[in-house]
Order: C-alpha cells, then sequence, then structure tokens
C-alpha cells in the first residue's frame, strides 16, 4: 500500500491540462479560462453623467441661470459647443458634452420653458463618472477558478463576446457488479440499487466534468471488456466495485489485458484501500471501492484535483482546523477521513463510520482527517477537517 500523498502525486502524474477551445461568453459560465483576455476599451468609455440633471461648463451658485440648448440621453450624446451661459438636459448615464465640467441635479434647480435657475447649493462633486474610471483598456482578467455570475458581467463589458476556455474533460463513469440494477428498477432478492455513479457523476459534473455514465457492467470479463471499449474517447475512465483482490474482482486483471500500465494498487486509507490506477490507451483509469463511501470520499480527495488539473487550476483542499465536540479514539495505521459534522464552531465525529452508509455521509459536512497512528484526542483539542463538496 502506499500513502494518500503517493497516491495523489501518482494520480496527478496521470493527467495534463486539456487543450484550449473558444466559446461564447455565454457558454464560458461555469468554464475555467485557459489565457488572460484584456480590455478591448476603457470602462466607462467616455465620461458620464452619474445622475439626472443639466451639464454646464463651470461651477454653479445659487440664482446662477442657464439656458438649454439640448439634451443628452444614454446612447444619444450632445452634439454642439456650451458657452458659460448654457446648460444641456442630461439623463444618467449619458456622455459628458463637451467642454462641461459638472451636472446639477434636477432637485437643486426650477426649470421655467428653457431657463433654469439654480435654487440650492450645487454641492462640491461633479457628479461625473470619469472615462476608465471602473478600467482602462487592456485590464488583464484571468480568474484562477472558474468563470462565475460576476466574471461574465465583467468580460462582457470588457467588450469579449467569446472566450478561451480549457475543454471540459471527459469522464466515463463504469459501476460493477452482478448484483447493481439502475435506479427505479424493481429488485429481486439479492440485488441491490447502484447509487455511487450517479454521486459521483454529479460531483464531477459540478467540477466542469462531461461525464457519460456507461451501462452497468457484470462480473464477468467479456462485459468489463466491453465497457471498456464503450469508454474510448473519454480522457479518464473511473469504475466502481471490483477493485479489491476477491474472485470477482476483475477490473485489475481485465483492464491489464487491455493495455493498462498500473500506477498502483491499494492506499494506506480508510475508507477507499481497494483503489487502483494507471493509463490505459489515451485515458487514465482510477477503480474505486464498491462501498458507496468508499467511493465518494476517493471523488473528493483524488478525483476533484485529477478534474481541476485537467482545467489548469491549481490543486487546492480546504483543510481547517476545528475543536472536538466530544473524545475520539486512537486512529490505527491507515489515513481515516471520518464523517462528521461542525456545528456552533466545534465538530462531532458520527457515530457511525461503515462506509455502506451514504445516510451518515449525506448528514455529514465535513471529514475529520486522522493521520495514520493518531493518538486519542479529547474535547477541544484540534482536529484537521476537510469541507464536504455539496
Amino acid at each position: 500500500m502506499i500513502s494518500v500523498a503517493a497516491a495523489l502525486d501518482h494520480l496527478l502524474g496521470l493527467v495534463a491540462p486539456l487543450p484550449t477551445e473558444t466559446v461564447t461568453l455565454r457558454a464560458a459560465a461555469g468554464r475555467v479560462m485557459s489565457e488572460p483576455l484584456a480590455a478591448l476599451h476603457d470602462q466607462p468609455p467616455f465620461d458620464a453623467s452619474a445622475m439626472d440633471g443639466y451639464a454646464v461648463v463651470k461651477d454653479a451658485e445659487p440664482d446662477d441661470t442657464f439656458t438649454i440648448i439640448g439634451e443628452a440621453a444614454a446612447g444619444h450624446p450632445f452634439v454642439g459647443v456650451l458657452d458659460y451661459s448654457d446648460a444641456v438636459r442630461i439623463f444618467t448615464g449619458a456622455p459628458i458634452p463637451p467642454g462641461a465640467t459638472r451636472v446639477i441635479i434636477q432637485e437643486d434647480v426650477r426649470r421655467d420653458g428653457d431657463r433654469i435657475t439654480v435654487t440650492g447649493a450645487p454641492g462640491d462633486g461633479p457628479n461625473i463618472r470619469p472615462g476608465g474610471g471602473d478600467f482602462a483598456k487592456g485590464k488583464v482578467h484571468q480568474p484562477r477558478t472558474p468563470l462565475g455570475s460576476r466574471d461574465s458581467a465583467l468580460l462582457a463589458a470588457m467588450g469579449h463576446g467569446l472566450v478561451p476556455v480549457a475543454r471540459k474533460p471527459v469522464v466515463a463513469l463504469l459501476m460493477t457488479g452482478d448484483e447493481l440494477r439502475p435506479p427505479g428498477q424493481v429488485l429481486a432478492e439479492g440485488q441491490i440499487t447502484a447509487s455511487n455513479g450517479y454521486g459521483l457523476a454529479a460531483m464531477c459534473e459540478a467540477a466542469g466534468a462531461e461525464v457519460r455514465i456507461l451501462p452497468i457492467a457484470s462480473d464477468t470479463a467479456a462485459s468489463l471488456s466491453q465497457a471498456f471499449r464503450l469508454a474510448a474517447g473519454a480522457d479518464l475512465l473511473i469504475t466502481i466495485g471490483g477493485a479489491s483482490v476477491g474472485d470477482h474482482d476483475l477490473i485489475a486483471d481485465v483492464a491489464g489485458d487491455a493495455g493498462l500500465d498500473l500506477s498502483f494498487h491499494k492506499v494506506a486509507m480508510r475508507p477507499g484501500k481497494p483503489l487502483l490506477a494507471g493509463r490505459m490507451g489515451d485515458m487514465a483509469l482510477v477503480g474505486l471501492p464498491g462501498n458507496p463511501v468508499s467511493a465518494m470520499v476517493c471523488g473528493v480527495i483524488f478525483i476533484l484535483p485529477m478534474l481541476r488539473r485537467m482545467q489548469g487550476l491549481p490543486n487546492f483542499s480546504e483543510i481547517l482546523s476545528y475543536p472536538l465536540a466530544d473524545a475520539i479514539a486512537a486512529n490505527g495505521p491507515r489515513q481515516h477521513y471520518m464523517r462528521a459534522q461542525v456545528r456552533d464552531g466545534r465538530i462531532t465525529v458520527l457515530d457511525r463510520q461503515d462506509s455502506s452508509l451514504l445516510s451518515v455521509l449525506r448528514d455529514a459536512t465535513h471529514l475529520v482527517v486522522r493521520p495514520p497512528g493518531d493518538p486519542a484526542r479529547v474535547a477541544g483539542e484540534g482536529v484537521s477537517a476537510l469541507r464536504l463538496p455539496a
């Protein structure tokens, strides 16, 4: 068995950043930019009025009068030249007329036909948004996270309708086992509903992947071989079940016959010990355990970092320290990821840690990370914990 850290190093070495493709700004949401984009113009592109009012070329005092010679609205600039006695009716967002130095807000004037009189102290502010006040032409944007709503708004304001992004990782998910049946199918005696693949598919899609769930494979070499052929074209094949060393655990042997270059088999962790990985032709293969919690925990610890690497993102997992709400016993020789809940700033390790209990995993908010040989811990002592994704 190898350590979790060594396994992660091997897994990240099996994948590489994917090529770039260009998509529309609308399609770029949630994707990862593969190269920076620079603003094509200043924002705003011109000095703009911040208020509804009247543009003038001088400071104004109470009782000053001006003659209105035109109007400026958003998208409709005033064309002409202002004198000191002139004013232009202007609306928020409209370009400031050439030579104007301030906007008197409409609440501070009285209008009579084409004449206005300043009725109150206009204040010190010019009520003008300067051109380039948000950002200047050439400003570079390349977040190191998937593009969110604020990124989309900024890129649009910068003038970009097309965005270079990393190609989505294509993940093929293969659930294996004679006992498995799809959700919604009535179960006969000895059968169970396949669940792991659906949880992992949701996890991978939330991380930016395109997921194909393959037909469930039975515990025969012929069925597995056919499934491997169906996975052709994927960047990553994830098998679930059949990765251990029992008589019906055939993944390692059948994948080996299909050309798998095995990187490792078995990791010193719980849950998740019977995990294997390697390269099979043009795709990486990760064989996960069949127990539901084992598969999902391995997805968090190993699959998500692989997907980040394929999209050109740095590896990142937020591990924080929390005080224990209750004492916990000493850990064994394998790194243990214990389902837990954070409440009121303290962390509680949940009572049932069996790797078949999906209901406990759903109730958990964090995984407490116990190093091999970690001693018993008392209430109030700090432990490291990894927040679970939704």
